[in-house]
């Protein structure tokens, strides 16, 4: 875009200068191709509801990995969470853990150690030796690998400054309709401080009940996560945050019931451990499987 802006001033300088009919005929349809891209942006839209694949298609594959988001895609889910984290040398790793041990060959902590050797590291053979091999993702090449039409749900480790990184790739990378970043206060200042465009999930649940949705509500925040038992209250929550275009996922389930349950409520985006099983029951509560789309230019469908 940047660049495409750059040709439109100076074929906007040649018309005014004189110099040629044929610049004014090629801006015309740079503007025709901006225009298209517009339209087509008001067709397509983000899912309304579905499943969240918790550190993508854990249950049967390594978490936080490509392969995992991969069969997350494959099998139709509608959002995918991951964790990003710095490493020593501040590159943003997606794992979990503070430390390498539970799901490298490696050990040691995650912010001591720096990214050269973390990507050298097997992140899939302690899942099943069908996965030996496989890397420690970065954020980029995720956020490159993701279709358009699925919502991401970015759990950062950490505070301001890694706020303000995250924030940065996403902007530069034109994912501000699907990455929601899932933040508590010090993260979300540092995302704001780069764009208001960044869309934030409130992760400072204090009690996780009322004061949780009204402190959500208060931070202009476009998600909450709730968690823990399901409480007669949930359903004044939900009315509560839907009334200010808040979206609503849970933490966590991979009970039918439960999930019947939480869509009756009116909370969107259960998120679940095995996205492969969850999707089998997909029909049951009217959601249909996402086609992943490519395109750039998608209308997000709940967030005011």
């Amino acid at each position: 875009m940047p660049l495409q802006n750059s040709i439109k001033n100076r074929i906007s300088i040649n018309v005014v200068s004189g110099k040629g009919v044929s610049a004014l005929i090629i801006l015309l349809l740079l503007m025709s191709v901006t225009l298209l891209q517009n339209t087509m942006a008001q067709n397509v839209e983000m899912p309304s509801k579905g499943f969240c694949a918790h550190r993508g298609a854990m249950t049967s594959h390594p978490e936080n990995t490509i392969p995992a988001f991969e069969q997350s895609i494959a099998s139709g889910a509608q959002m995918i969470e991951f964790d990003v984290q710095f490493s020593r040398d501040s590159a943003l790793i997606i794992m979990h853990d503070g430390t390498l041990d539970r799901t490298t060959n490696g050990s040691g902590e995650v912010a001591l150690t720096d990214s050269k050797v973390i990507r050298s590291l097997d992140a899939g053979s302690w899942k099943d030796k069908a996965f030996a091999g496989t890397q420690v993702p970065v954020l980029r090449e995720v956020l490159e690998m993701m279709p358009a039409n699925i919502w991401l749900n970015v759990h950062l480790k950490g505070g301001y400054e890694l706020g303000k990184k995250v924030a940065e790739v996403i902007l530069e990378m034109e994912k501000t309709h699907q990455a929601v970043m899932a933040v508590r206060e010090g993260a979300a200042k540092g995302a704001r401080s780069v764009s208001d465009k960044i869309l934030i999930c409130n992760m400072e649940r204090q009690s996780g009940g009322l004061d949780y949705v009204e402190g959500t509500i208060a931070m202009k925040a476009n998600f909450i996560q709730l968690k823990g038992p399901i409480t007669p209250e949930f359903q004044n929550y939900t009315k509560s945050l839907h009334e200010k275009g808040i979206g609503i996922n849970y933490f966590g389930t991979d009970d039918p019931e439960i999930m019947k349950q939480l869509f009756d409520l009116g909370i969107e985006f259960p998120l679940v451990n095995d996205i492969v099983t969850a999707m089998k029951h997909a029909d049951e509560f009217g959601i249909k499987p996402v086609v992943p789309s490519y395109s750039t230019s998608v209308k997000p469908s709940i967030i005011n």
